[in-house]
């Protein structure tokens, strides 16, 4: 195909003006609503880029096109795909067996749950909520769209996902009132025991599997409201879901302190709830466990460590629409390294630092990554010291080990700003 042949089928191929203003200025519903989880599962993964074109292909495009293609690229380039990686793929097997263990168990008092840790920007919202939705599309197909135990009379919404976030000060009934106002804002002016049969009542009758809380880590186990609300959590699993608790570096906040970890099976084992704050709906006795998934970075010592962390930048790679792109702009020359050594294999770190780097590319006519450019680019790091693999760190990537206080999370200030005559 010559070049003209490629911008006319460019010009056919790209949205209309009004569909690309409408995904750039269409504000998406909340996740912690029902119409915003089913808004982010039937949209996950549909922006596909556009085709790449060259300079001289771009300058072949009709003005008022070549300014919708930069538009579209624009998009494509900030809206980064989720991709398997190692870290993905793990939390995803355990995620998966336990919905369609949970699910398949029958008069079970309680429900084993998961617990996902990790640092910030380590995708865990992204990566669980990208598991669950998979799940819900797997459920509504398997029963034709229809909830198998919807109430005879009722017309209730089936959700077989619930996705909310730990309220800022959390307290029994505010974790309640989120739950239900995933299904519709209300005033739900109820006593606290009125409030948890609710909740029970509109997980069943929603047909709810798997009841994701977010933001766990908000949680301070000093203040007794929160531990109620450890307590209420305990709770929810009798009420026949499997729980999900996702925050940042569980295990330090003190949620799993009276908990004992199983050394052979990796489960964390809850003691019994030591109130009955929950007036009358206190759980068997039967202990409550918890699988707990570290959602960790990329490393960079071993063969297998190194070819997943550049197919991973070969996938984002082929996302980006940058006009003097080419082959190997992000894996090839050093990039690898040079990567690994800005952002410590976090994957969130690493989409940010790249989405900066293809606006600037595009604001400045250069078309392209390197590291040059790159180094204009300030992230925050937000990498706490976790004591993972520094030597392995130091010997791939020639970066000194860091300190073991350090507790600045935005401190990266990007490479030693170089003369601009040795940065090209």
């Amino acid at each position: 195909m010559n070049d003209d042949d490629l911008a006319a089928g460019v010009v056919a191929g790209l949205p209309g003006r009004e569909r690309i203003a409408s995904l750039i200025l269409a504000s998406a519903p909340h996740r912690h609503t029902h119409a915003g989880w089913q808004h982010y599962r039937a949209a996950r993964g549909q922006l596909l880029p556009p085709p790449p074109l060259t300079v001289r292909q771009w300058k072949l495009l009709p003005p008022e096109r070549r300014s919708d293609y930069d538009i579209y690229r624009r998009l494509t380039n900030m809206n980064l795909p989720v991709q398997e990686t190692p870290m993905l793929r793990k939390v995803t097997r355990l995620i998966d067996r336990r919905l369609q263990g949970n699910t398949l168990r029958q008069d079970s008092p309680t429900m084993p749950g998961v617990m996902v840790s990790g640092w910030g920007n380590h995708g865990k919202t992204a990566t669980v909520s990208s598991v669950a939705a998979a799940f819900e599309d797997q459920w509504l197909a398997l029963h034709d769209y229809l909830n198998p135990d919807a109430v005879e009379g009722t017309n209730d919404l089936h959700a077989p996902v619930v996705y909310v976030q730990t309220p800022v000060t959390a307290t029994p009934k505010s974790l309640c009132e989120s739950i239900l106002n995933f299904f519709g804002p209300e005033r739900w002016n109820m006593t606290l025991p009125q409030l948890i049969r609710q909740v029970a009542d509109s997980l069943r009758d929603h047909g709810v599997k798997a009841l994701i809380i977010d933001d766990v880590n908000r949680l301070r186990m000093h203040r007794a409201d929160d531990q109620d609300v450890l307590d209420l959590v305990r709770a929810l699993m009798s009420f026949n879901v499997t729980l999900i608790l996702v925050g940042v570096n569980i295990p330090g906040t003190g949620l799993l302190r009276e908990a004992s970890r199983n050394r052979h099976t990796g489960q964390w084992t809850l003691p019994p709830l030591e109130s009955t704050r929950v007036h009358g709906l206190e759980v068997t006795q039967i202990e409550r466990r918890f699988e707990l998934v570290e959602l960790d970075r990329f490393h960079y010592a071993t063969p297998a460590e190194m070819d997943a962390f550049v197919s991973h930048l070969h996938g984002i790679e082929a996302h980006l629409r940058l006009l003097k792109a080419e082959e190997g702009m992000l894996t090839g020359d050093g990039m690898p390294e040079y990567l690994m050594r800005r952002t410590e294999g976090v994957i969130g770190l690493l989409s940010r630092l790249i989405e900066d780097g293809a606006q600037e590319a595009m604001a400045t006519g250069r078309e392209t990554i390197d590291q040059a450019l790159l180094d204009q680019i300030v992230i925050g790091r937000g990498v706490p010291d976790d004591g993972a693999d520094p030597a392995a760190m130091t010997a791939a990537v020639g970066k000194k080990k860091p300190r073991k206080s350090r507790n600045s999370v935005f401190d990266d200030q990007g490479p030693l700003a170089a003369p601009a005559e040795e940065a090209g």
